[in-house]
């Protein structure tokens, strides 16, 4: 089966990717290196040993899509190209709104036009807003979004519910990511934003590594442990066999719109986080509570039950494996 990966070379698609070679799938990838660089292609190689055709470029560029779906007998997608972090979403509205509900309105038609109709979209529990309850279940109500980003996710989400609606012979899968981190277990891909992490863990471990002076711990004075956010965080490979899971239920006979939270079901917080990284890999970080950032919740963390009985998900790696690999991607692969 041929599937076409859209941000293939970025953080979770690559991950997503190896684990799609890993499982006999053959892949095409689009990617434009917005947040990404070309080495992690032929990591992914090296780790699989199997190739893959690739495109670079932009979702905005129609023409490119119709040459992907003209050239390959792509059988279903799975959509990652997007804008993904929530602060710098505060700021820069327009283009996490270009970039990440834009493109994929093109995709979608270039998929209708070649009667290509099985989608897995890389959504985010920022959709849920701030909830008023914690674990958050799939029929939790969405909306009252607290920053752009999220917002993005929304309207996508939308988007596809109104497409199944029109047409049901589609089959989409919507998948709820809490918070990714980590890296591949060879080193060989992780987390490796271009200029200054806008995430948390690629933000330790350049604190870690000496390339970046102390870590900005925003607030601690949300209604939680130590008074740091909560969040649910899930390895990165972990995420990726979700997605394999998805391709699989879409394979099968029961058809539909699916939508299904990937996460662990624990909440850390950031400094349980920071405490953590510091213990398995014996190194200290230096980090400073500052004020809160516009859009952030207090605790957000998934209750996985629906994955696990209709996915047969379940995740299998624990916040020591996370910051170790975090840790050992950073060491061995950042020159």
């Amino acid at each position: 089966m041929k599937i076409l990966v859209t941000g293939g070379a970025g953080y979770i698609g690559s991950h997503t990717c190896v684990e799609l070679l890993n499982n006999d799938y053959e892949l095409v990838i689009l990617d434009n290196f917005s947040n990404s660089s070309k080495d992690v292609l032929d990591n992914i190689k090296k780790i699989t040993n199997k190739d893959f055709t690739f495109y670079e470029g932009d979702m905005i560029d129609k023409n490119l899509l119709q040459t992907i779906f003209n050239e390959n007998e792509i059988e279903a997608v799975i959509d990652f190209a997007a804008f993904k972090a929530v602060g710098e979403s505060v700021s820069k509205p327009v283009a996490y709104y270009q970039n990440n509900v834009s493109t994929i309105l093109n995709l979608l038609t270039i998929m209708q036009e070649h009667n290509v109709k099985k989608l897995v979209f890389s959504s985010s529990a920022t959709v849920y807003g701030n909830p008023a309850s914690v674990p958050i279940t799939e029929d939790f109500p969405i909306g009252n979004t607290t920053n752009p980003y999220g917002t993005s996710k929304l309207m996508v989400e939308q988007i596809l519910k109104d497409l199944y609606n029109s047409d049901n012979s589609w089959d989409i899968a919507i998948l709820r990511y809490f918070n990714p981190v980590g890296a591949h277990e060879s080193g060989l891909i992780g987390e490796a934003p271009i200029g200054k992490p806008n995430n948390l863990m690629p933000f330790i471990t350049k604190v870690a590594k000496g390339e970046l002076p102390k870590l900005m711990v925003f607030g601690n004075d949300y209604n939680t442990v130590d008074g740091t956010g909560v969040r649910d965080y899930i390895h990165v490979v972990d995420l990726a066999i979700g997605h394999i899971k998805a391709l699989e239920k879409l394979n099968k006979e029961n058809k539909g719109l699916f939508i299904y939270n990937l996460g662990t079901g624990t909440g850390y917080s950031v400094l349980q986080l920071i405490e953590t990284f510091e213990r398995v890999n014996n190194i200290r970080i230096n980090y400073e509570i500052t004020d809160r950032r516009p859009g952030d919740i207090d605790s957000c963390y998934s209750d996985p039950t629906k994955s696990k009985n209709e996915l047969n998900f379940q995740t299998k790696k624990s916040l020591d494996d996370m910051c170790k690999d975090a840790w050992n991607f950073e060491k061995n692969y950042h020159k």
